[in-house]
């Protein structure tokens, strides 16, 4: 039997299977499409998501294929200066296209051991209380223990689990795409600039060898979004705001997307969990989709593990929807507010003048960076420390860095009193001493996503936390 079917290998699948593969977690990873689709709908990555990869040991392989931003714009397209001292070591976002992204986590994956099959749909599933059978198009059936859908907004999973999927409909509908166009790129650059002084929702960015990436408003709200749009309805709508077409020929690709905010009732029923888009969907405004998915399996892949390993305290499983649900109803939040503050309307654009001079303040364009960047979050621990269910940076050890102490996945204790202990759970944390002048509390325990479990100095109290994230001790 396979312990966990993936189904969907975009970014939340792939890295949730490596996220199983680090604790031995045989996970079998099925994808429709027989090749990857050669999209990139998204082209960066947030801090929270650098972070990530930096905890895991990825990040030398994605900085030299992408490129470093530290400049405003991210909240509403409102071109504010990069807050001063936020709290990560990675204050940027790196411009890299989701191809490069999905090949990367395909190759981590399976050097970890994932398997990935291609050209595999899922079309039927049923489960018992021991494990889940999946129904492929060409009449295979497997059997796993857990089953996570990570197909993506129109998740077949979702609908096969009768999940609901509430939220607000599309209101406005955007064309994107890849092509080439047949004028100067000076020419280009004045036409848009001029344009976007009144519609936001237009633009183009040269992605090289005279391939720009197009943006520009639908005519209406399409009734089947999965249609792509043609190059002449692309044509059309650009001769509307920019009174030329700019020669536009030989698409990559076309693609419509809507402002539509969706959100999954339930992320778990019995043994089957969504993640990614299957779960939440909504507009691409400050570009949190892709980084919201690879943070859900960063923050389910342990949890399952644990489940499928046996060591799972009461409630873990649980916790992942508990956490992740109100993280994607923020996001849904912000980027509706967003996408309000792009409307072209007087009230509208009356709120975008407010809202950029309140972002002239330090504190509120931190605030909002910081809930665009995902390094914001923080989950409901219980009262404590102010460090207590934030994630910890990375910070500078007597003897390296933290995040390079975590790209097992497993817990760690980082004690600067020497003082501690994580005897019988010292097969699932790892007890570092060391100091580090830029953490003024004695010791902290870390989940393996890097999010902090406990803060203190009392042994006892310590031992009293361990088991809520780790499970009963190890008894000789």
């Amino acid at each position: 039997m396979i312990d966990v079917i993936v189904a969907g290998a975009g970014p939340t699948g792939l890295m949730l299977a490596g996220e199983l593969r680090l604790h031995g977690v045989h996970a079998v990873v099925l994808e429709k499409d027989a090749e990857p689709t050669g999209q990139s709908r998204a082209l960066g990555l947030h801090a929270r998501s650098v972070e990530v990869m930096d905890q895991r040991g990825l990040l030398e392989r994605f900085l030299p294929l992408g490129e470093q931003f530290a400049a405003g714009g991210f909240f509403a397209g409102i071109g504010k200066s990069w807050p001063e001292r936020l709290d990560t070591a990675h204050a940027y976002v790196l411009g890299i296209p989701q191809t490069t992204t999905e090949r990367l986590l395909t190759e981590h994956a399976t050097e970890l051991g994932a398997e990935i099959r291609r050209g595999c749909e899922l079309v039927g599933l049923s489960q018992d209380e021991h494990g889940v059978t999946a129904e492929l198009a060409d009449g295979t059936r497997l059997r796993s223990r857990y089953l996570v859908g990570c197909d993506g907004g129109r998740s077949t999973v979702r609908k096969l689990l009768g999940v609901g999927f509430p939220g607000e409909p599309s209101m406005v509908e955007t064309l994107l795409g890849e092509m080439e166009v047949a004028v100067p790129p000076e020419t280009l650059a004045a036409v848009v600039a001029e344009v976007r002084k009144t519609q936001l929702r237009f633009g183009a960015m040269p992605l090289g060898d005279g391939v720009y990436r197009i943006i520009v408003p639908a005519e209406g709200v399409a009734e089947d979004r999965a249609t792509a749009p043609t190059l002449e309805e692309f044509k059309q709508r650009l001769r509307v705001f920019a009174g030329t077409d700019f020669g536009v020929h030989s698409p990559r690709w076309l693609s419509r997307f809507g402002d539509g905010t969706r959100l999954a009732e339930r992320y778990r029923v019995g043994r089957v969990l969504l993640a990614g888009d299957a779960a939440h969907i909504h507009p691409p405004t400050g570009g949190q989709g892709l980084n919201l998915g690879v943070q859900d399996a960063f923050n389910l892949g342990w949890k399952l593990a644990a489940e499928v390993g046996g060591w799972a305290p009461e409630g873990l499983l649980d916790s992942y929807h508990i956490e992740r649900h109100p993280v994607a109803a923020d996001v849904l939040d912000n980027t509706r507010a967003q996408m309000q503050l792009l409307a072209t309307e007087p009230g509208a654009r009356a709120v975008r003048r407010l809202v950029s001079e309140l972002m002239d303040f330090e504190e509120v364009n931190r605030y909002l960076i910081e809930k665009i960047s995902g390094i914001g979050v923080r989950y409901d621990f219980g009262e404590g420390h102010a460090l207590l269910g934030r994630r910890l940076r990375d910070v500078e050890l007597k003897r390296g860095r933290l995040y390079a102490l975590m790209h097992a996945g497993r817990g760690l204790l980082l004690d600067q009193t020497g003082r501690l202990s994580v005897a019988g759970w010292a097969d699932r944390v790892d007890h570092v001493v060391d100091v580090s002048a830029e953490l003024d509390v004695p010791a902290v325990l870390l989940r393996p996503d890097g999010h902090v479990a406990w803060v203190g100095e009392d042994p006892a109290d310590l031992l009293g936390r361990l088991p809520r994230w780790f499970g009963a001790p190890v008894t000789t």
